[in-house]
């Protein structure tokens, strides 16, 4: 089965407009052709039936033609199928068909066409208005500082420093969702499915694909500000995944030195790092949004352990993990723009300085790519609709990428 998704019409560059055709031009434009074309193939090869192909094919491309926002109705305007409306409706909201196998292989398409240098773990708040959207809630958003109605949504996404993409969703259902018969039946929640933390979703995401879809281990950033409970990097190395995560000036670590005293004294991070300042090298790093354009920052980096209120309760016990605690300044500043800590530790700080600029390449093909194709646009009850849509919303993601690769 071969699906193809066409880009819009071009005029013909030839002799006759006076242009002469780019080999290379044309040599890109048959590249990103064939990895499209790679890449739906294995989106679609989990579905059995034809008539779901037609569909995951027709849905994928409305996500990517449609203006404003990507609603049923919306795509199948742009598609100029107005008809193909309740069906693609079904096909999201009412099928059967497992969003699993999908994933992985969007995943795997990564693997071999943009191999990423590690999973970056991602929060998403999807503001919503009204109370019959999948899981909607009010909460406390801590980043905005201010209280939102809306979803809580984590993703795990590929990163490299030159192409983004995520791979795996998950949703946080409110414990009300949860225990609620008839909120759960509105909202076709399946049964097996039980009430998860909030502080366990974004790791699962990233587990869940890790381990389930056997792809090769890579260094997941993450972000540990705001009193998060560090159980969930524990999670990670448990599960041999490497951690590079942010941290707060405020965090206490204990200095991994020979000449510690006996019962060593916890100290803030800011405090560790600010007695290192002479040890500040200079590193240069790529901005992610804007290709050519390279800024400088100081880092220095410090042997550290956790103290021993801070280690997982259910951890082996007597046992300190040893971690590199990595400060970044800017330049003129007096503090850290950023702290981060990480069980990396014969890795180069300039390296690791680095790695961590993969958050914002996430950041900013969220906010101007995967917002583009959908990620916040889905309006309905169904738990397993919502999962569906930011499916095939992802994989349009890369099939937007894939294109702006070869412009």
């Amino acid at each position: 089965m071969s699906t193809v998704i066409h880009p819009a019409r071009e005029p013909r560059l030839d002799a006759r407009h006076g242009i002469r055709p780019d080999p290379r031009t044309r040599q890109r434009r048959d590249e990103v052709r064939r990895s499209r074309e790679e890449l739906l193939e294995a989106l679609f090869s989990s579905l059995s039936r034809r008539d779901q192909r037609v569909r995951g094919e027709h849905y994928l491309r409305g996500l990517l033609r449609a203006d404003g926002r990507k609603s049923v109705r919306n795509i199948a305007l742009s598609l100029g199928l107005p008809d193909e409306e309740q069906r693609l409706h079904h096909f999201i909201s009412g099928s059967t068909w497992d969003w699993a196998p999908m994933r992985a292989a969007h995943a795997g398409f990564l693997e071999r066409a943009r191999p990423p240098q590690a999973w970056v773990l991602h929060a998403v708040t999807i503001p919503k208005a009204g109370e019959h959207t999948v899981g909607v809630d009010r909460f406390a958003d801590t980043r905005a500082g201010r209280t939102v109605s809306g979803q809580r949504a984590f993703a795990a996404w590929y990163a490299s420093a030159g192409f983004s993409a995520p791979v795996n969703w998950r949703l946080f259902m409110p414990r009300h969702w949860m225990e609620d018969a008839e909120l759960r039946t509105r909202a076709e929640i399946p049964p097996a499915l039980s009430y998860e933390p909030v502080e366990q979703c974004g790791p699962a995401a990233v587990l869940e694909a890790a381990r389930d879809w056997r792809l090769p281990p890579r260094p997941v950033l993450m972000d540990l500000r705001g009193g998060t409970d560090w159980q969930s990097a524990h999670r990670f190395l448990a599960a041999g995944l490497p951690v590079l995560a942010r941290t707060s000036a405020t965090d206490r670590f204990v200095v991994d030195a020979p000449a510690q005293p006996r019962t060593p004294v916890p100290a803030t991070a800011a405090s560790v790092l600010d007695a290192l300042r002479s040890a500040r090298r200079e590193v240069t790093w790529a901005d992610p949004g804007n290709r050519g354009l390279t800024h400088t920052s100081w880092v220095t980096a410090a042997r550290v352990r956790l103290p021993d209120d801070r280690l997982p309760s259910d951890g082996p016990q007597g046992t300190h993990r040893p971690l590199l605690l990595l400060g970044e300044w800017h330049p003129g500043q007096r503090s850290p723009a950023q702290i981060w800590v990480t069980d990396l530790i014969e890795a180069a700080p300039d390296e690791l300085v680095r790695m961590t600029k993969l958050t914002r390449r996430v950041a900013l093909d969220q906010n101007l790519g995967a917002g583009r194709t959908g990620t916040r646009d889905f309006v309905g009850r169904s738990f397993c609709g919502w999962h569906r849509h930011m499916t095939l919303a992802s994989a349009a993601h890369t099939m937007r990428l894939l294109g702006s690769a070869a412009a």
